[in-house]
Order: C-alpha cells, then sequence, then structure tokens
C-alpha cells in the first residue's frame, strides 16, 4: 500500500499504511463524499450568483447574503442539501484526525494537520447552522440580516485582555493558510490525493485554478482580520463577501472579482471531484494509482 500517495516505502505515511486494514475505514468514505459534494454545492452557489451579479453590473455577495436570498421552491432543497453536506463534512475532518485517515502520523506535522482538518470542520459546520437558519427563515419567520454577527464576537473578543492579539494571531494563521492554498496549486500537491482517470489528469488545469483561487480569497479574509486588529475596526473582518467588497474597491475591482468568481467555480469542481475520486488512504485498496503518480510515471516514459 505504499504506493497509494507516496513512492517512497520507508516513508512515515507508507509506513502506517502498511500496517492498515482497508476494510475498517469503508463508512468513513460515505462521509467524505457527502462533504465534499456539500463543500462544491456552497462554492457552486456563492461563486454562480456572485459572477452572474457581476456581470449584470452587481455585486457579489458572501456565503450568508446569499443563502439568505435562497427562498422556496427548489432553494430550500438546495439550502437542505448544503446544510446536510456541511454536518457530512465536519464529521468526516473529525472523523479523519481522530483516525489519522489521511495517514499523517502523530509526528509535529502530522498534529498540524489534523488539528488543521478539526478547524476547516469547525468552519464549516457554521456554514451548515447558516443553512439551517436560512432554512427555518424561509419556512415562515421574518428573518433580519445579522451580518454585523461576526463583527460583534470580533469586537467582544478585542474587549477581552489580549483580545487584540488573539484575533491578529488568528489573522495570520489565515493568511499563511491562503499561502498554503496557493502553494499547493502551484506545487499541484492536491494531485495526490486525487485516483487518476482521464478527467482528473486532462483537466488539471482547472483543478489548479480553482485550489489557488481559493488560495486568494482565504488570504484576502485573514488580511482584513489582521487589519481588523491593527486598527482595532472590527467591522472591516469578514468572510467571502468582505473579500469581494475589498477587491470592489482595486484598481479594476469588478473585473478582478468576476474572475475570483470564476476561480472560485473551479474551486467547486475540484470539491465535486474529491467527492467522486478523494482517495482515502487508509479506506484505499492497495491497487488505487494517484494522479501524482500516474503523472511522474508518464514523465520518466517520456525522457527515457
Amino acid at each position: 500500500m505504499a504506493n497509494i500517495l507516496d513512492s517512497d516505502p520507508n516513508s512515515t505515511r507508507a509506513k502506517i499504511l502498511a500496517k492498515t486494514d482497508p476494510d475498517e475505514f469503508g463508512w468513513a468514505v460515505k462521509f467524505m463524499r457527502a462533504g465534499y459534494a456539500g463543500r462544491g454545492l456552497v462554492y457552486l452557489v456563492v461563486a454562480g450568483f456572485g459572477f452572474w451579479s457581476v456581470v449584470q453590473g452587481g455585486e457579489a455577495e458572501g456565503t450568508q447574503d446569499v443563502m439568505e436570498r435562497l427562498d422556496g421552491g427548489w432553494s430550500t432543497f438546495i439550502l437542505l442539501l448544503i446544510a446536510l453536506g456541511m454536518f457530512a463534512y465536519f464529521i468526516w475532518r473529525i472523523v479523519d484526525a481522530i483516525w489519522d485517515l489521511e495517514a499523517y502520523g502523530s509526528g509535529g506535522k502530522g498534529i498540524v494537520a489534523r488539528l488543521g482538518m478539526c478547524v476547516t470542520g469547525l468552519a464549516h459546520l457554521g456554514i451548515g447552522v447558516l443553512a439551517v437558519t436560512a432554512l427555518i427563515s424561509s419556512a415562515g419567520s421574518s428573518g433580519s440580516g445579522s451580518g454585523s454577527g461576526s463583527s460583534g464576537i470580533l469586537s467582544d473578543i478585542m474587549a477581552a485582555p489580549g483580545g487584540r492579539w488573539a484575533v491578529g494571531i488568528a489573522g495570520l494563521l489565515t493568511i499563511a493558510a491562503g499561502v498554503y492554498y496557493i502553494v499547493k496549486a502551484v506545487k499541484e500537491k492536491y494531485r495526490e490525493h486525487l485516483r487518476a482517470n482521464r478527467f482528473t489528469m486532462d483537466f488539471n488545469w482547472a483543478l489548479k485554478a480553482g485550489v489557488a483561487a481559493q488560495g486568494v480569497v482565504v488570504g484576502i479574509i485573514g488580511l482584513l482580520i489582521t487589519l481588523a486588529a491593527l486598527q482595532h475596526d472590527p467591522s472591516q473582518a469578514g468572510g467571502v463577501g468582505s473579500a469581494f467588497d475589498w477587491l470592489y474597491a482595486q484598481p479594476y475591482g469588478r473585473v478582478l472579482v468576476g474572475l475570483l468568481c470564476l476561480g472560485l467555480l473551479g474551486f467547486s469542481l475540484f470539491c465535486f471531484v474529491n467527492a467522486a475520486y478523494r482517495i482515502v488512504p487508509k479506506a484505499a485498496d492497495e491497487n488505487i494509482e494517484s494522479v501524482a503518480i500516474r503523472a511522474r510515471s508518464k514523465a520518466k516514459q517520456m525522457t527515457s
């Protein structure tokens, strides 16, 4: 099983996988598929609405605003799918971290990676809660916007002793996460986790653009959180919507937001591809070949 993700049989990951029975963790794959499908749907809706709005001369909106616009009919069904998908993604990330399904190990890097999974899971749980709130609102409540909720929370945190430092550190960590996504796109590290087939090989350009776009969004969000801490102004911080607003304020802002929405549509595709073809190392058959390994094999054939 060493070659599923890593061609080096002496690596930590390969040694962990050599001692693993894939049948033990097959149940976790269902949560992974549902979670990534839900994540893909979120980005499809937010980026799709955003791009259409920009083309029509309007402004792209954040996740919460878009969900509040989904009301009745098919929109209710979409919100339900998003909520279920986000809860599944949360469960998947927590299970992934506890049982180390990615085979990162218990060393320093492994612990950091697994803690990152928990943080990501909690963030998507929050999106699931937003979807449920929108569902309740569309079922008959006279919902009132809660756009100031995040800034109110940040304001409370900043008012606490050491609060500004905590928010600033959170901002810097978020920027680091954005850089991580961009590096991941440039180095194509995500290919180690995807099953090799014609689609994943031929449409790598779209997947790469999507991962890079996600890095840009996360990086801008981190920048805004950091600025909020430095200037003691919680209103500057926010999520995807705040990232869109910040880009709008830049030269050629509408074009930049439109391009970013296209990139996030690519990230939506990346999530759907993960739902279908992601390799869960501890639950994978030893005969599965990753995109990274097939690409390396093709490169060797071309140079030999």
